[in-house]
């Protein structure tokens, strides 16, 4: 099954303030780069999705400091990347279009923040006919909200995406090139 790496929203601005500091985040990048060069090693394309606000005057307008990819992902130049506007990556985007011209039948996916943009994709890839993806349970997070934790956020999700939607596995049990 021809895979490749999706890494949603791991941007700037989740690493450069304590107002929207992922929940775990020193672990998060050490495991999405695990991924990254577990997918290297397997010759697997990455893709980055990189959330872009609309209005000059929002946190992730492109060029801000903010909306940057994070520094300190293990990215190279030739790593796909494509913005998007909405939570879904698929939205008015050539993610589809790159998947398909690509011959991708799995994604494994990894990034923020997973109620938002990582479940709605996630949802999305599965209802256009992805339905063998994988979630690395230890290389997504978010934020705590009003209501629940950032923690207990991802382990509803996962309790609801697992054999649903996805496999939510571990980075170490995640394979890539099978």
């Amino acid at each position: 099954m021809k895979q490749a790496l999706i890494i949603i929203d791991m941007q700037e601005i989740f690493f450069n303030s304590k107002h929207n500091a992922l929940y775990q985040r020193k672990s998060l990048v050490e495991h999405v780069n695990t991924l990254i060069g577990k997918a290297r090693d397997n010759e697997i394309p990455i893709v980055f999705i990189q959330h872009s606000d609309e209005n000059p005057s929002d946190e992730l307008y492109p060029g801000t400091p903010d909306w940057e990819i994070s520094a300190q992902l293990s990215r190279k130049p030739e790593d796909t990347v494509i913005r998007k506007t909405r939570w879904d990556s698929f939205y008015r985007t050539s993610l589809l279009d790159w998947l398909r011209r690509n011959e991708i039948e799995q994604m494994i996916f990894a990034g923020a923040q997973t109620e938002f943009c990582l479940d709605t994709t996630l949802r999305n890839a599965y209802s256009i006919g992805y339905q063998h993806n994988i979630v690395a349970a230890d290389a997504h997070s978010t934020l705590d909200s009003c209501i629940l934790s950032a923690e207990q956020i991802m382990r509803h999700h996962e309790n609801v995406w697992h054999r649903r939607f996805a496999t939510v596995q571990s980075v170490e049990e995640i394979v890539f090139g099978q």
